[in-house]
């Protein structure tokens, strides 16, 4: 019986996918790319120089075709969860994990494509192709090619069980988040929540063949509840259950098996640990060894800086919004739970204008279709429905971009939350553009992305309403989409957001977002879902009015996240142990403006940091947010649909990918470097 997973395929034949299949289609590729290697490098050990058609193609060929065997499974691993798949998933990132410490530890590779990086030929190759060479030098070494035969062998050990450990980590969340939940026979218990976020409720309640309703952890319900709930108690027990997820304080009868501060521990031991043998102080250099920022020294100044500027209005936000809390009778003080439920009605007797009212406006399909029109007219493509694809879920969607009628990338769209689905929201890549060498004829292999968020779905004869964050975020995942679509590169290396600098790789998804606040471009992405009416005037006005309410509490708490994540990284020393809650707790002393409750252990589920690739990273939202909002400024002095500036942004930022430097690309699209000012203007400051 033949495999779809190792036959070739423009997409991946999700209806044919059958676990079975997985773990030995997975073993054939990585046997494959090793007998690549072995036939390539026994031309070069015969005397040929090494090239890029006889090194780098054949070895970019074969490492494709293995994440074209992948991307679906790890994709479903997120979007599908099963016991089965797990289990598999878990078999296969192990050998995934072996096979790219033995390719980054590969000597005589490394030494072909040092020779090859200091032959004559090198400088006949292309800009992309040579930043290949270069990149890849850099992460052999890295890898630690040159060193010791046991000391390469505990990188292995380490890479290995570090791979497990977040794989547990992110597997921990999913699985506390969704256990817990709360049902209700009587509607009154939900007093104050709008009628979607209770015939939400009501359906999830049928789904678990429940009576009543039943409110969850998944995001659109729990916020649904922290910023509406009228019962107090109610805000305080879900609060409680979201902040001791994955944590030995957590009511899950199985918390002692969930609990993530033991994986905690053992990961930052073990990112220590691998840092010191590459010869670094901390996991904070190694990290930094590929992004823009220099130093762990220069990021965190970046950040005190930014929180320095930052925390009196903070610090007004939250005055502000205690005493309207005290205002309102019933509480002495206002607590964790209390903050979002406070704000919005603080927002509404502000602003006059609410999440929820603005809502019935913003209709999903109403929202894509705005959003198609907004790239369209700023970079000229076109988007178009697909529908004879293999899926793998009714609710997904597929599509094509198109411009001058050439095809450029396809992309699934999946949006919607649902039970054994990861949330949050993000995107990863599918295929990568290249150019292939299929027996002697140039082939474009064409990019596909898969685009993913946790919206409330369609409730009965209502259609997916969004709330303005929520166009924000799809707004902000289709920005990476257009990263890693519109990539005019053809070697895969570099090629979308592959060899990005990691803090430069959120700019044109934070950059994308700037156009939701735009007043020319809400008629465009708004529709009441029953009249087809526009976003009115006076609500507009309104919530432009507000989008910088709170902001400077806002800023502080990302920058809480970032500070913590760095220095958790940059300053642990396994003689003189800070227990993660310390670092925490002197970060939040710097920074932050509340301090929550001592049972919420929000690190037990930081996933960006400890199953995913933000790592002593995660400042690279606020350091990208600085390069999109000063991007962005160049459109408010142009026109936001300035075709000139649309088409610059994407020939520099977008069509570059990772071939040249992150810096060099936003220089030559702004024509200087980066400014911090644009950023504290949009916000407020």
């Amino acid at each position: 019986m033949s495999n779809p997973l190792i036959e070739e395929h423009l997409l991946p034949p999700f209806n044919d996918i059958d676990v079975a299949h997985i773990e030995p289609a997975v073993q054939d590729r990585i046997d494959h790319v090793f007998a690549v290697l072995k036939q390539q490098l026994a031309l070069i050990d015969n005397g040929e120089a090494p090239t890029w058609e006889n090194l780098v193609a054949p070895f970019e060929e074969a490492s494709d075709l293995l994440n074209q065997t992948w991307s679906p499974v790890s994709h479903l691993n997120g979007v599908k969860n099963s016991d089965e798949l797990r289990q598999v998933y878990e078999k296969c990132i192990e050998k995934l994990t072996e096979f790219g410490t033995a390719i980054d530890q590969h000597e005589p590779l490394y030494r072909a494509y040092k020779q090859l990086a200091e032959s004559a030929y090198f400088e006949l190759l292309s800009t992309a192709q040579q930043m290949v060479i270069k990149q890849a030098l850099r992460d052999f070494t890295l890898a630690g090619v040159a060193l010791p035969k046991e000391e390469k062998q505990r990188y292995g050990e380490i890479k290995k069980r570090l791979s497990a450990l977040s794989n547990q980590f992110s597997n921990n969340v999913l699985d506390a988040t969704q256990a817990w939940y709360l049902q209700f026979d009587d509607v009154e218990a939900l007093a104050g929540l709008p009628d979607i976020a209770i015939a939400a409720a009501q359906q999830t309640a049928q789904q678990k063949q429940l009576s009543g309703y039943v409110v969850t952890l998944d995001m659109p319900s729990y916020m649904a509840v922290m910023t509406y709930a009228d019962d107090r108690a109610l805000r305080e027990q879900m609060y409680h259950a979201f902040a001791t997820r994955a944590s030995a304080g957590s009511v899950l009868a199985e918390k002692e098996k969930l609990d993530n501060a033991p994986l905690i521990d053992e990961i930052l031991s073990l990112r220590h640990e691998l840092a010191v043998l590459l010869n670094f102080d901390n996991y904070a250099q190694l990290s930094l060894a590929t992004k823009m920022a220099d130093s762990p020294e220069q990021v965190i100044a970046f950040l005190q800086d930014l929180a320095q500027k930052s925390k009196p209005h903070a610090q007004k936000d939250l005055d502000q919004l205690t005493e309207y809390a005290q205002s309102q009778g019933g509480i002495d003080q206002l607590q964790a739970w209390d903050m979002s439920y406070y704000s919005e009605k603080l927002r509404q007797e502000k602003y006059a204008i609410s999440q929820e009212e603005l809502r019935p406006y913003f209709p999903a399909e109403k929202v894509l279709e705005g959003m198609f029109t907004v790239v369209n007219r700023l970079f000229d493509i076109t988007i178009v429905s697909v529908t004879d694809v293999a899926l793998y879920h009714p609710d997904v969607r597929f599509y094509r971009i198109e411009r001058d009628k050439q095809t450029l990338a396809y992309f699934y769209f999946d949006i919607y939350a649902r039970d054994k689905k990861r949330g949050g929201a993000w995107m990863a890549d599918c295929r990568t553009r290249r150019l292939r060498d299929i027996n002697n004829e140039k082939q474009l292999q064409l990019p596909v992305a898969y685009l993913t968020c946790n919206f409330t779905a369609p409730v009965g004869d209502t259609p997916s309403l969004l709330t303005h964050q929520e166009v924000t975020t799809l707004f902000h995942e289709f920005g990476h989409g257009l990263h890693h679509m519109l990539t005019q590169m053809t070697d895969a290396a570099v090629s979308g957001i592959s060899g990005v600098a990691w803090d430069a790789v959120e700019l044109p998804s934070q950059f994308l977002e700037n156009w939701c606040w735009e007043k020319t471009v809400i008629p465009l992405i708004s529709a009441h879902y029953e009249t087809g009416e526009s976003l009115p005037e006076d609500m507009l006005e309104k919530m432009l009015a507000a989008k910088n309410f709170q902001s400077g509490m806002q800023m502080v708490r990302q920058l809480e996240f970032a500070l913590f994540d760095l220095c958790l990284h940059a300053n642990y020393n396994p003689e003189k142990m800070q227990t993660v809650q310390s670092v925490l707790d002197d970060v939040r002393k710097q920074v932050a403006v509340t301090t929550p409750p001592a049972f919420n252990k929000f690190q037990n589920s930081f996933s960006h940091i400890f199953a995913g690739g933000y790592a002593a990273g995660y400042y690279s939202y606020k350091w990208a947010e600085v390069l999109s909002a000063d991007a962005f400024s160049l459109f408010e002095e142009k026109g936001i649909f300035d075709k000139a500036t649309g088409e610059k942004f994407l020939q520099t930022v977008l069509a570059n990918g990772g071939s040249q430097p992150a810096m060099d690309l936003f220089v030559a699209f702004r024509g200087r470097e980066p400014s911090v000012d644009a950023l504290l203007r949009h916000s407020g400051f």
